[in-house]
């Protein structure tokens, strides 16, 4: 938790070996349409072709001197021009304009001076991931037993977009942490006390507990897979979003029972579930369905960013519900959110003590794993030691 010989191997290892969340394909709808954000450390951007009309995800750096191409976070373009020289590059990353190309002479190549684009590159269900190496599993083996859950998540929405805006803050812990904090269904009701007590206010139904498992979904991915014990706006009716929403939400119950039967309907009506994908990206399918991933600055620090996803066709009250629901609990002054953060950093001053040097994940293992267990835990750390110990051949 705070070796910076590990953070080091995690790098080479772990992130540069796997296959990792870059955006969501409602990012860039259009031609020209563009993301820029770090992916596993290094700076990337993905853009919608204007030709192709195909997703591209390049290395932002130029093939000139390195520079950084795309320098906004977001936006529309036709043309990317470095700021250093002018070298230019189309949304295909072919290199299109190279200012006095004469003085070059006939000896470069500019055909293969184009933008690089990430070794590889694959989009399941909306999700775009990238990878740093060439030879990785196709990203339908990869993803393994989380397909179902990213499917029960994007079948409840239907046609999704993130919208617009993120979530972006630091935490002063190891980001391993936080990857056990994201399925963990054992602290919420010592953490996050007051939020319970707030939904009891509110009229919520607690009384009955919490049923659910925690499941190892192959290749480091895990859940916890939970009753609901409160309202979820895709088509569970909650007491906090007021009676006139009885009917509406009534209606969007009948149209999953329409579609997809009435047992895989009450799944995304009535479960939560809290995904994570190895290495760093987090779904909660919860209250709102969130995206959020994670990477390590040092040893002992980490940047978090996430993203609301919901219906592109959503009515406004539903969509105010929504991120409503969102932020009430995952927000930045929402009431889950500071109480992890204050857990994950008090737990990493704690490990600069020199006391422990890691933490204990065996509730569960004497019995079938239930939501408040720990084998989605161990799911996570085994894969992790196989890359980081260079059992799996990654460490080459």
């Amino acid at each position: 938790m705070t070796s910076p010989e590990i953070h080091a191997l995690e790098l080479e290892r772990v992130f540069a070996h796997s296959w990792l969340y870059v955006g969501h394909e409602s990012e860039v709808t259009e031609p020209g349409d563009y993301v820029r954000r770090p992916v596993g450390g290094r700076p990337l951007f993905m853009v919608r072709a204007a030709k192709s009309r195909e997703i591209r995800v390049f290395h932002n750096t130029c093939s000139h001197r390195g520079a950084v191409v795309c320098r906004k976070d977001s936006g529309n373009a036709k043309v990317f021009q470095c700021f250093y020289h002018a070298w230019s590059f189309d949304t295909e990353g072919n290199l299109v304009g190279v200012p006095g190309r004469d003085a070059y002479g006939e000896g470069l190549d500019f055909s293969e001076l184009g933008l690089r684009p990430v070794a590889r590159m694959a989009n399941y269900r909306g999700f775009v991931f990238a990878s740093y190496d060439p030879d990785i599993v196709e990203l339908d083996e990869y993803l393994a037993g989380a397909k179902e859950y990213l499917d029960l998540a994007a079948d409840g929405l239907g046609s999704a977009e993130i919208i617009s805006g993120t979530n972006q803050y630091a935490i002063d812990a190891n980001w391993k942490l936080l990857v056990e904090n994201s399925i963990d269904g054992y602290h919420a009701v010592p953490t996050h006390d007051t939020y319970f007590k707030y939904l009891v206010a509110l009229g919520t139904d607690l009384s009955t507990g919490v049923d659910g498992v925690g499941r190892s979904l192959g290749n480091g991915h895990a859940v916890i897979d939970y009753r609901a014990p409160w309202g979820r706006p895709v088509a569970k009716w909650e007491p906090m979003f007021g009676e006139d929403a009885r009917e509406e939400i009534a209606r969007l119950r009948a149209d999953l029972v329409e579609r997809f039967g009435e047992e895989r309907a009450a799944r995304m009506a009535e479960t939560n579930r809290n995904l994570f994908i190895y290495p760093n990206l987090i779904i909660n399918d919860i209250m709102a369905v969130t995206v959020r991933t994670f990477m390590p600055v040092s040893a002992d620090r980490m940047e978090v960013t996430a993203w609301e996803l919901a219906p592109d066709d959503e009515m406004p009250q539903l969509r105010q519900r929504r991120l409503d629901s969102f932020l009430t609990f995952l927000g930045p002054g929402g009431f889950a959110t500071p109480d992890d953060i204050e857990a994950l950093e008090s737990c990493q001053q704690g490990f600069r003590s020199g006391g422990i040097e890691w933490n204990d994940i065996s509730r569960g293992m004497a019995r079938d794993p239930h939501a408040d267990d720990e084998e989605q835990m161990r799911a996570f750390w085994r894969r992790w030691h196989e890359q980081v110990s260079g059992r799996d051949g990654a460490g080459r």
